[in-house]
């Protein structure tokens, strides 16, 4: 695994240096939607959807819209000017007992890995944390904001339990609840026996994802049928370069239709065929070409003053 973010969990006068690794992983089967005649990757334009033109990256600025509908737009001044939470402490607010945590509030999981010269000072926390049948409720900057967590053990191992914040958490408003409901003793009892029967000590391990199971053999079994084709390669674009190469490009575009237009307006109208004793020296000919070497110079000029 490869460390995320390293600092130091601190705790009265004790200082723990350590690195933060994410403790899980999404193993969900990614796929991209594809022409199913080529198989090329669909793409999207970012359009505006009041005057329908693409936008750029550039001209994106952040917007919130109002209960009451007016728009308020941020830009990347607005946005430095907010405060920027930074550092590398894990500050312990307080250790609060485990069973009073409500696992609604938990976000995402993080291990903990000690630092060489802090291996005992973190067996110290965990055993403390494990002994007191406690959490630790911290604070601590993560990708600029402050963050809420927990740390509790699992196993030799801290965790860094971040937090949803109390107004995330969303309350139930079901009506139904409210009302009495008429319980016998002899139900109770009946569907504590079903429980009791279906007992079992939990283990993690005797569960999986039936669906991405399938999803694997089917990709599988199509693969093994010949059903596969080779990815296809985006090929670049010939034009693509900077703003002084499309310039560029632009200039000799124009040239180009120039010399066009210059070479047309020179030939001249078809005359009858003249008498044998009487042939031109291919004049208009001539004209022709010094026309166009007129007109070749001052364009190259152009060319090289822009570039």
């Amino acid at each position: 695994m490869r460390a995320m973010w390293s600092g130091a969990v601190s705790f009265g006068l004790v200082s723990v240096p350590i690195k933060l690794y994410s403790a899980t992983t999404n193993h969900d089967i990614r796929f991209h939607q594809v022409h199913g005649a080529d198989g090329g990757r669909i793409k999207y334009k970012r359009t505006c959807q009041v005057c329908g033109e693409v936008v750029e990256y550039a001209d994106i600025v952040k917007g919130y819209e109002t209960e009451d509908g007016e728009l308020i737009t941020l830009d990347e001044s607005d946005l430095d000017s907010l405060p920027i939470a930074s550092g590398h402490e894990i500050d312990v607010v307080e250790f609060v007992p485990a069973d009073q945590i409500d696992p609604l509030l938990f976000d995402k999981a993080y291990y903990l890995e000690p630092e060489t010269k802090a291996a005992k000072p973190y067996a110290l926390l965990r055993e403390a944390l494990a002994e007191t049948e406690r959490m630790a409720v911290v604070r601590f900057a993560l990708r600029q904001r402050e963050s809420l967590a927990l740390l509790r053990v699992r196993d030799k191992t801290i965790v860094l339990q971040t937090m949803l914040w109390p107004d995330e958490i969303r309350e139930p408003a079901f009506d139904i609840l409210d009302q009495d409901v008429d319980l016998k003793p002899q139900e109770l009892k009946m569907a504590s026996s079903l429980i009791e029967s279906m007992g079992a000590d939990f283990d993690p391990s005797d569960f999986h994802d039936e669906y991405r199971d399938a999803v694997v053999e089917l990709i599988e079994s199509k693969k093994e049928h010949g059903d596969a084709r080779p990815a296809p390669v985006e090929a670049k674009k010939e034009d693509e370069g900077d703003s002084m190469t499309d310039l560029l490009s632009a200039l000799q575009a124009s040239v180009e239709a120039a010399k066009g237009k210059a070479g047309k307006a020179a030939e001249p109208e078809p005359e009858p065929e003249p008498e044998p004793e009487k042939k031109p020296a291919r004049k208009p000919a001539a004209r022709k070409k010094k026309d166009e070497d007129a007109e070749d110079k001052p364009a190259t000029t152009r060319k090289r003053r822009s570039a």
